[in-house]
């Protein structure tokens, strides 16, 4: 296949590019470096150190013999750009990755919440209406979150769509299937939850085929093309707005830093390795929806844990401290979470569990760059509620300093 992957440097972009190159796909990289950017801002950079864009696909190259084209624009803003590139490249899909991707950076300030609605639907727009200008059936691959559903409740999460009946005037019950029920938690599961109804118009409307991929906590760091070569490693971030929950789990336990648990620890999530996405990508592309077919909707997800066992299964194997801190989301303290998710282990998935090795191979990767890691870049401080305090930090206890490393600039 021809296959744009917008977003291609990111944190699931860069891994699945490889990965779709791998499989003897010709793809293109669209990415404006915003992510890169962020790092600038934050002040904070990738534990694992990331080598320039030009380095890496190089690296690529050398290494497996065949090339990945990149273009640098903004998806969001520079419409014109994608619907040239779609004439010119004519791809038979899209993987659409370029999206902020991180919920407590969406709550940051009223700043970051336009940001991560500006960009977002813009760019899952402007994506949209590029491939209906075009003329062309390009089949959309796009990356969202399990979080669209919310996480209460506790009634089994179906993929995608719920069987309802509608009660009309006359008394008679008319049978339907609609979208679940969408309950963002962030501004971030906000504009996925509106790329949904995006994709329900252009696919009724204009007949594009799209697969949306509700993807449940990504964990891990590395693929087989990832480690390949050292110029080629992928992203770890471990800071309050980036790091997702276990890899921070895992890196805290790396340097002697307590595991953060925020409130006790009842909230259950879905996870899925890394290696796992990148594979759940190539079967979305290879399995794509007839042409007159609704909307497709797999739950990306392989087991649910609550954080609390998470962090009592990440003690245990590295002897951490767990302390408990304020939840700076507006959530329940527990909640259940009962998620079908058949769909792509029919197509092919085989599921990567958390296991100890896995889990040791990260911890080894958080030990070997921990001199790269800013003490102070831990703690969350982006808050849903004006009413809680996070200015409690762990890790006095330790002996060790405050910040590590100054961290280097994001190249």
């Amino acid at each position: 296949m021809k296959i744009v992957v917008f977003g291609g440097d990111g944190f699931c972009g860069w891994p699945t590019s490889l990965h779709l190159s791998a499989q003897g796909h010709d793809v293109l990289i669209v990415d404006n470096l915003a992510r890169r950017y962020t790092d600038v801002e934050l002040e904070i950079s990738s534990l694992t150190p990331i080598a320039p864009i030009s380095t890496r696909l190089e690296a690529w190259e050398q290494i497996s013999g065949r090339s990945v084209k990149y273009l640098n624009f903004d998806v969001a803003k520079e419409y014109y750009r994608i619907e040239s590139l779609f004439k010119e490249f004519a791809p038979d899909a899209v993987v659409h990755f370029a999206e902020q991707r991180a919920a407590p950076y969406s709550m940051k300030s009223e700043r970051h919440k336009r940001y991560t609605v500006d960009n977002n639907v813009a760019a899952t727009h402007n994506i949209l209406c590029g491939i209906v200008e075009s003329g062309l059936d390009i089949h959309v691959v796009h990356l969202g979150t399990m979080g669209v559903y919310g996480y209460g409740g506790g009634a089994a999460i179906p993929e995608g769509y719920l069987r309802v009946e509608i009660l009309t005037a006359d008394g008679r019950r008319i049978p339907r299937e609609i979208l679940h029920p969408a309950d963002p938690g962030s501004i971030y599961h906000m504009t996925k939850t509106l790329d949904q109804l995006l994709f329900f118009y252009y696919n009724k409307n204009d007949g594009v085929r799209v697969t949306d991929l509700h993807q449940g906590v990504v964990w891990g760091t590395n693929t087989k093309e990832t480690k390949s070569d050292p110029r080629l490693i992928n992203r770890f971030d471990y800071d309050g707005d980036y790091g997702t929950v276990l890899n921070r789990f895992l890196m805290q336990a790396a340097i002697e830093y307590p595991l953060t648990v925020h409130g006790k620890g009842g909230q259950t999530r879905a996870f899925i390795h890394i290696q796992d996405t990148v594979r759940c990508i190539e079967l979305a592309l290879f399995n794509p929806p007839e042409r007159n077919d609704r909307v497709q909707i797999f739950n990306q997800m392989t087991e649910t844990h609550r954080v609390s066992e998470l962090a009592e299964l990440v003690a245990k194997l590295t002897g951490a401290k767990i302390e408990h801190l304020p939840n700076p989301r507006k959530e329940a303290a527990d909640n259940d979470l009962v998620v079908e998710a058949k769909s792509l282990v029919e197509l092919g998935l085989k599921p990567t569990r958390l296991e100890k090795g896995l889990l040791e191979e990260v911890i080894e990767i958080a030990k070997r760059y921990a001199d790269r890691c800013d003490r102070r870049r831990i703690p969350c401080t982006s808050k849903w509620r004006s009413d809680i305090d996070l200015s409690a930090r762990p890790g006095g206890s330790s002996g060790l300093p405050d910040r590590t490393l100054a961290s280097e600039a994001t190249t």
